[in-house]
């Protein structure tokens, strides 16, 4: 009899919070199974070495983004201003995915770097989609990826120590694309 999805959903829980809070070396199959309350066996059943695991990860992080993509195209506001709004660290399944997918890329994990890549560069096609210039929309990018690693390290946006708020960004994003 198979086992339910929601053991394995479970297990990729588990995983990513292992990953996001302790770092990849932490996030041992023992750590894993006992996180997610299923046995080693039960681990194995589902994901068969720490390879699948983090493919598994990876595949929900691809999962997560693609949704997100879809509405970064539909924003109304346009996929520049929707990117920069939403890259803030707002503790997500998206952003600790992302996150525990870092992780695994600082310990080396090829798949996880490729998936990071692959991320990027798809939020970045959609930007383009309204900015043709290769250096504008990068600066746009760019823009969005420092908030979004400011607001992981400082948990939010400090408007008092950089003059501005997220609205006054997306001024400066405004002015990007009509340039």
């Amino acid at each position: 009899m198979p086992r339910p999805p929601k053991a394995r959903a479970a297990i990729l829980d588990a995983y990513r919070d292992l990953l996001v809070s302790d770092g990849e070396r932490a996030a041992t199959m023992d750590a894993v199974a006992a996180a997610a309350g299923v046995s080693k066996g039960g681990l194995l059943y589902h994901f068969g070495s720490k390879d699948a695991l983090a493919d598994g990860l990876l595949g929900r992080l691809r999962e997560a983004a693609a949704e997100d993509r879809e509405a970064m195209a539909a924003a109304e506001e346009g996929p520049s201003r929707y990117f920069v709004r939403t890259s803030v660290s707002t503790d997500s399944d998206l952003d600790r995915l992302f996150v525990a997918a870092v992780r695994l890329a600082q310990a080396g994990h090829t798949g996880a770097l490729a998936a990071l890549e692959e991320l990027d560069a798809a939020w970045l096609a959609l930007i383009r989609t309204e900015v043709a210039d290769p250096a504008v929309s990068a600066a746009i990018m760019l823009v969005g990826e420092g908030l979004y690693h400011y607001s992981t390290l400082a948990g939010t946006w400090p408007e008092a120590a950089f003059g501005t708020g997220i609205e006054g960004l997306l001024g400066v994003v405004d002015r990007l694309r009509r340039a």
